[in-house]
């Protein structure tokens, strides 16, 4: 099925710029030891999940999912607040983006996930739509230094991500529970 997108290649191409200065020089673990990958691999693999549910998905906002997926961390994880996500793209967007960053005044993790998830189901499907893609790109391998429990608890918050959130994109919902059954395979005691 070929779908319109209702974005504009310009426009989506000035925000890939702005969010690439936004994140440079940020790295996480990679699989082999000692390895460290540039952060916006990650931004880009959760926009190139999320422009496959856009594709596969009929009466999807193509903009809002793919602005939001580009813009996912950086309320989090850069200098740029929900006030200028705003300015910048509007307030949907910068809600989306808010919905997708995790309460740092939340102590426990599995609380602090749960937190985002109640406001990210306030948000429209699209932003449903990038909280799964960033689990699926979370789990195609995990850093060097995790051990199995920290591996066992990712699973299991994958799986409340996944309960949560299935009813917002079927193909997501479905793509996210093959990769949580496939995350086993890099389990210590499955070797």
């Amino acid at each position: 099925m070929v779908q319109q997108s209702d974005w504009s290649i310009d426009d989506i191409q000035n925000v890939w710029q702005l969010v690439s200065k936004l994140h440079e020089g940020q790295k996480y673990g990679g699989v082999n030891e000692g390895e460290r990958v540039e952060y916006i691999n990650h931004i880009g693999s959760v926009v190139f999940e999320v422009l496959n549910a856009v594709r596969l998905t009929e009466n999807m906002n193509s903009d809002l999912a793919v602005k939001c997926a580009m813009l996912h961390d950086t309320i989090e994880d850069t200098e740029l607040d929900y006030e200028k996500v705003s300015d910048l793209f509007g307030n949907q967007v910068a809600s989306g983006v808010l919905a997708l960053t995790k309460n740092e005044n939340i102590q426990d993790s599995f609380e602090k996930m749960r937190d985002s998830l109640s406001r990210i189901k306030q948000q429209p499907i699209e932003v449903w739509a990038v909280k799964m893609a960033d689990r699926i790109s979370n789990l195609y391998e995990p850093p060097y230094y995790w051990n199995d429990e920290k591996k066992l608890r990712y699973i299991e918050e994958a799986e409340i991500i996944h309960d949560e959130l299935k009813d917002g994109n079927e193909y997501l919902a479905e793509r996210l529970k093959i990769k949580i059954k496939e995350y086993y395979r890099f389990l210590s005691s499955s070797n």
